[in-house]
């Protein structure tokens, strides 16, 4: 005879902080927009404890703040992409594959969440490259040809703030950064060398109609087949990003 007590007691419990996370995650979900005071009031917590809960859940990129109003952050778009699904918003999958489909390369569309890029969304991939942007969510921004895009195009007090807390960790980073920085800047191009060089990251930042920077699209392929014509890459890049920077931001495709 089976004791249910004791099957009960081996199954899924509750947990008082996960609980919390999850009903603050659900209420931006369901509502979003919504304010801290209608989310305190929504889990019956103190401010205090709801205040430290969503700065967490900021700082990872669950969710971010405009004007006072939370709404879901790149984070959760990361995790559709690793689950082969893509969030389309600005910049919609059938604007990926056209990039894809004048370069002949992998494309990737890398948002950022605190001081790390994501990648939500994917056109082109092959077997051993759409396994690494599945498998590591997650970049160092001065690692990456996107996470430099997005700086140059910061505002000057945060991206100081950005290299003096890399600073300690990664000099040779930071270093390597600057001496990339007026050509970025003149360009609108990044780059990055991966693989012993073997492969080559082109990248440049998409705006909005504010002209505020809200993502950057990423070229990689073998270094040997870019390499020689990399400027017409360049330009085709620019091209696409500029068009999707005139776009509206559209309402989210099912996934």
């Amino acid at each position: 005879m089976t004791d249910s007590s004791a099957s009960d007691d081996n199954g899924p419990k509750n947990h008082r902080t996960v609980d919390r996370v999850t009903q603050i995650l659900e209420e931006v979900v369901y509502s979003p927009g919504i304010g801290f005071a209608e989310i305190a009031r929504a889990l019956g917590a103190p401010k205090s404890s709801v205040h430290g809960f969503i700065q967490g859940l900021q700082a990872k990129g669950w969710l971010y703040e405009d004007n006072r109003r939370f709404y879901l952050g790149p984070a959760v778009y990361g995790l559709t992409l690793a689950s082969g699904h893509i969030r389309a918003g600005q910049v919609t999958q059938a604007d990926l594959d056209a990039l894809h489909e004048a370069t002949g390369l992998t494309v990737f569309l890398g948002v950022e969440a605190g001081d790390q890029l994501i990648y939500i969304g994917e056109s082109g991939t092959d077997a051993l490259t759409g396994f690494a942007a599945r498998s590591n969510i997650r970049r160092t921004l001065l690692n990456t040809a996107g996470g430099k895009a997005l700086l140059v195009a910061r505002p000057d007090p945060e991206r100081e703030a950005h290299l003096r807390r890399q600073q300690a960790e990664s000099p040779a980073l930071v270093s390597e950064f600057f001496s990339e920085f007026a050509d970025i800047s003149r360009s609108r191009v990044a780059t990055n060398l991966r693989h012993h060089g073997a492969q080559l990251a082109l990248a440049a930042v998409v705006h909005n109609q504010a002209g505020e920077s809200v993502a950057t699209a990423v070229l990689i392929g073998q270094a040997a087949d870019m390499r020689p014509r990399e400027a017409k890459l360049r330009a085709t890049l620019l091209k696409h990003v500029d068009a999707w920077s005139q776009q509206s931001v559209s309402a989210r495709e099912p996934i």
